[in-house]
């Protein structure tokens, strides 16, 4: 089992060794995720992500261990558009906790979340082009694939297509 949680500021440390960790496999996905991501960074990402859910803006929490003593990764919801009632759901796990059934796990416990408490008409899973083991996850969730959408997201290198993948409650 596992526990999703707000990330707290004590979690900063944890949050910078897990990116840090997973340079090789979150790193080329995630902008963010790069050899310089300290526990300074790691912390203001805390504090932005506090603020977010102060504001209703995005729901992000740190992806732990059921006793709550190690950090898997993170997942959450975002890019609200409230016109429509969708928003976007992320998520990565560290290297040394991929492919243990974490993720799909979480994405399914947080679509239930962004339909039941946040009501939710879609959540969209976008995934870059080339990330298989996101897809993966998508598909193993019964996310629907709607189509690549081309030049979706900015990765390091520039602009990328994306993958785009739907749940709805």
């Amino acid at each position: 089992m596992l526990t999703l949680r707000p990330l707290l500021p004590t979690d900063a440390d944890a949050l910078s060794a897990a990116a840090l960790e997973s340079l090789a496999t979150v790193g080329r996905w995630m902008p963010w995720c790069t050899a310089d991501y300290s526990p300074t960074r790691a912390a203001e990402w805390i504090a932005h992500c506090t603020q977010a859910r102060t504001d209703g803006s995005a729901y992000e929490f740190g992806i732990f261990s059921a006793d709550g003593s190690e950090l898997f990764g993170l997942a959450g919801l975002n890019q609200f558009n409230r016109l429509h009632n969708f928003c976007n759901l992320g998520y990565w796990v560290r290297e040394s906790r991929q492919h243990q059934g974490i993720a799909p796990t979480t994405v399914r416990r947080l679509a239930e979340f962004g339909f039941r408490e946040l009501g939710q008409t879609r959540i969209e899973i976008v995934i870059a082009e080339g990330n298989t083991g996101s897809e993966a996850v998508a598909r193993k969730v019964g996310a629907h694939f709607e189509g690549i959408a081309r030049n979706r997201l900015q990765l390091a290198d520039g602009p990328v297509a994306a993958s785009v993948y739907s749940l709805i409650p």
